[in-house]
């Protein structure tokens, strides 16, 4: 059974004390596929030493984290052109909007998430957005930047039904994690009915890690949970969702 992570931060400073041990726990667990998201410039070193100690099962993302989104946003954007040209990359992530911790950046954030999407078009990368109390803000750019050269993940989907079908109009993947093991997550409510063709796995470690792990750190290994709460969802075994799963996410990303 290979599963697969769609977002991993295995680079954060939380697993500097068994980075190997987590990593190992989960390519045990059969977890061989972690894409790693970017959060800003100051991660890239540490990001290309987990995929130079990895290379057949890391993938990187490069991108600014709306939360990471400042004053020197064009410095920011400068560095992510200049690893562009320098490198591949599976996509541009996790870019969007996050009003949850500081409103008083919207338009800063709006602006680099703009200029983030138009950068995916340019180099045809797929887009993994994140997006907290501001679900009006990110689709309103989705529907200025929509296309067929717009796709994606919506990273960590925690909306209603209605959000979750938007959200697939735009050609974005569902990313699905912990969250739906929470009791008050609500997503589990009415994830069956979403096809599986839209859902990816996720964990998003070391954070949101799912019940029975719940309040702890998260790590890629507990994606185990996800899955066994998707097949109950599903009613369908825990291999035919980690394959049909890990297909949508080589359609994202194209490995």
């Amino acid at each position: 059974m290979i599963i697969t992570d769609t977002h991993t931060h295995l680079y954060s400073e939380q697993f500097d004390d068994d980075r190997v041990e987590v990593i190992e726990r989960a390519l045990a667990a059969g977890v061989t596929r972690f894409f790693i998201p970017a959060i800003d410039s100051s991660y890239t070193k540490s990001m290309y030493a987990l995929e130079s100690r990895y290379p057949n099962n890391m993938f990187l993302m490069t991108g600014v984290h709306p939360t990471h989104v400042k004053d020197n946003y064009l410095e920011e954007l400068a560095h992510i052109k200049e690893q562009l040209n320098s490198r591949e990359f599976v996509a541009i992530g996790e870019i969007g909007i996050d009003l949850y911790w500081d409103r008083s950046t919207l338009k800063l954030q709006q602006e680099m998430f703009r200029l983030q999407i138009q950068l995916a078009k340019q180099y045809k990368l797929p887009i993994v957005i994140h997006c907290r109390d501001a679900f009006e803000e990110v689709f309103q750019i989705l529907e200025e930047e929509k296309g067929p050269e717009l796709f994606g993940i919506f990273h960590c989907f925690t909306g209603t039904l209605e959000q979750a079908q938007k959200a697939i109009s735009f050609n974005m993947k569902l990313g699905i994690g912990g969250v739906v093991t929470f009791k008050n997550g609500k997503i589990n409510q009415f994830l069956k009915q979403i096809s599986l063709d839209h859902i990816v796995l996720e964990t998003d470690a070391p954070y949101l890690a799912p019940v029975p792990c719940r309040g702890q750190r998260n790590e890629s290994s507990y994606i185990l949970n996800v899955l066994e709460k998707l097949s109950d969802i599903y009613s369908m075994s825990s291999l035919e969702i980690a394959s049909i799963t890990t297909k949508n996410s080589k359609s994202i990303f194209k490995k």
